[in-house]
């Protein structure tokens, strides 16, 4: 099985290296200097494919609630508005402008946008990401897609809470004016992943995406600055709460559907080369929700100590950073029930399903 394999990789290879040879020796040169130059940008693609910068599974430690109560951020304010009343700081003491609480959960999606595309490369609209290995897209191939399909789970999660930003959490009962710069950076998260400087379809010139999630990123700290300054609006209600959680729970439940497609049909070890994108996929889901999470119990923190969800909710983030233990050097998706290959398929899906079942309890101990 591995010389085939082995064989059907080389092939194009050895048939481009018969053709090479065939050639006159002005076309060599002229390819052979071709090749020279696309060697240092061959050399940058695998390198931003195979080397994730700033990964950090305890990553969320930064929102938890302790933070806000050593004093890293400041006590809640006129910006949250909580259980109907609006919490309105005075002057300080020596007359200084009031301050605000910045929103945690804004602060998590801003970070991973950063992650995603200003740490790292944004790998899905690469120009030699999009060419591929001779035609073939690397998403329909098991090299160099791993990295991207593990930025589009984060950024899955980024989207959901961006809209959610918007509709519900951004604005008082959601009935008052969506806020601006939220409603800019929704919009601008929900832009093509792969678009490149030109696309074929639409026929034109485009920005890259990066740069529009960029744009998505200062908008989002523009929000947060003007929550900081007390003139925007954080709708930090137990109905909000709830309402998020049941987003997240069902985007979550439909990545476990995938994942248990996927392992109850292609049970083929460590021979399943599609197996791999979708574990990164919602391994990627589960490292922003587990920052997004965390970031909600602090931007909540009055609405879960008065239904008593802490226990409940530690619960949660320990599910989610347990999850992210599960980084194999090859991702296997072998039967459930075998003894010799492992499913790592069938193991992540048991967090998601354990992540889903907190989320569903915390959300039915809110609705009562």
């Amino acid at each position: 099985m591995l010389q085939s394999i082995l064989s059907f990789v080389a092939k194009p290879f050895v048939w481009l290296g018969g053709l090479f040879g065939r050639l006159g020796t002005m076309l060599k040169i002229a390819i052979g200097l071709a090749l020279l130059l696309l060697l240092p940008f061959y050399g940058y693609f695998f390198w931003n494919t195979q080397v994730w910068n700033g990964f950090n599974p305890d990553y969320a430690d930064a929102y938890n609630v302790a933070s806000r109560q050593a004093g890293d951020v400041p006590e809640p304010s006129g910006g949250i508005v909580s259980d109907d009343v609006t919490k309105t700081d005075t002057q300080t003491e020596s007359g200084g402008p009031q301050t605000c609480r910045r929103s945690m959960i804004v602060e998590a999606a801003g970070d991973l946008v950063n992650f995603n595309v200003n740490e790292n490369a944004w790998i899905s609209s690469m120009l030699l990401y999009k060419l591929g290995l001779f035609g073939v897209p690397w998403d329909a191939t098991p090299y160099f897609d791993n990295k991207a399909v593990f930025q589009r789970g984060i950024h899955q999660a980024v989207q959901r809470t961006a809209v959610e930003l918007v509709d519900t959490l951004g604005r008082v009962r959601g009935t008052s004016e969506p806020d601006k710069d939220l409603q800019t950076a929704r919009s601008d998260l929900q832009y093509n992943e792969f678009y490149w400087y030109w696309s074929f379809s639409p026929f034109g010139p485009k920005t890259p995406s990066p740069a529009v999630y960029r744009t998505a990123r200062k908008n989002l700290e523009k929000f947060n600055t003007r929550l900081e300054d007390c003139d925007a609006v954080f709708d930090a209600r137990a109905d909000n709460l709830l309402s998020f959680l049941d987003r997240i729970a069902k985007d979550i439940g439909g990545t476990s559907a995938v994942l248990r497609e996927r392992s109850e049909n292609y049970s083929s070890g460590w021979f399943d080369t599609r197996a791999d994108d979708r574990f990164w996929f919602a391994y990627g889901q589960l490292y922003a929700y587990y920052g997004i999470l965390t970031a909600a119990r602090a931007d909540f923190e009055d609405v879960i100590k008065q239904r008593r969800l802490e226990a409940i909710w530690d619960e949660l983030e320990g599910q989610l950073r347990a999850s992210l233990n599960i980084t194999p050097f090859i991702i296997s998706n072998g039967a459930e029930a075998g003894w010799l290959m492992p499913s790592h398929l069938a193991t992540l899906g048991f967090y998601i399903l354990r992540v889903r079942s907190n989320l569903v309890e915390i959300r039915t101990i809110l609705d009562r």
